[in-house]
């Protein structure tokens, strides 16, 4: 897929904005062609210079770009030279699902493993033995603690599991 094609996609659009930031995304929205270095980057974007390296710091880290390294003969100074690696953004996706399905069924589990209760005043919620520790009275306002019933909960993170399963063909 191209990089057009690529940053045309809002589920990539947004991918890249929550890895790189407001301030980020032009960077991330502005992929050059070949190599380019971050004083460039800043230059022709009009941004600030840490912004551009930080952003392009966070891409390299996510293997979405690299560097090489360059002396300069006379004055000694490095001068790195930027890719970008959008071929990899499906790939990255993909491990980002497989980390939010790992993380759900683990909290899922944890939801109907614990008894919770909530306190009607201030929408604290406690595990029952923290509800047991404070005679069941909120800590914050001393209010009576209620049971709770996170069906709805547990329901909704159901869906999102059954449906990334589904997306990333995974038997349950």
């Amino acid at each position: 897929m191209a990089f057009e094609e690529l940053l045309n996609d809002p589920v990539i659009q947004k991918y890249l904005h929550e890895l790189v930031g407001p301030t980020g995304m032009p960077v991330a929205a502005a992929p050059p062609d070949g190599e380019v270095t971050d004083e460039e980057l800043a230059e022709e974007l009009g941004l600030e210079l840490n912004d551009v390296r930080r952003a392009l710091f966070i891409l390299y880290e996510n293997d979405l770009a690299s560097y090489r390294r360059l002396r300069d003969e006379d004055s000694g100074w490095l001068t790195y030279l930027w890719t970008f690696h959008y071929e990899n953004v499906p790939e990255q996706l993909e491990d980002e699902m497989y980390r939010l399905l790992d993380a759900l069924e683990e909290r899922r589990e944890y939801e109907t493993n614990h008894e919770f209760y909530l306190c009607p005043e201030e929408s604290l919620r406690f595990e029952f033995e923290e509800a047991i520790e404070f005679g069941f009275e909120c800590p914050q306002c001393g209010a009576e603690l209620e049971p709770m019933n996170n069906d709805a909960l547990v329901t909704s993170m159901d869906e999102r599991i059954t449906q990334l399963r589904s997306e990333l063909n995974v038997e349950a």
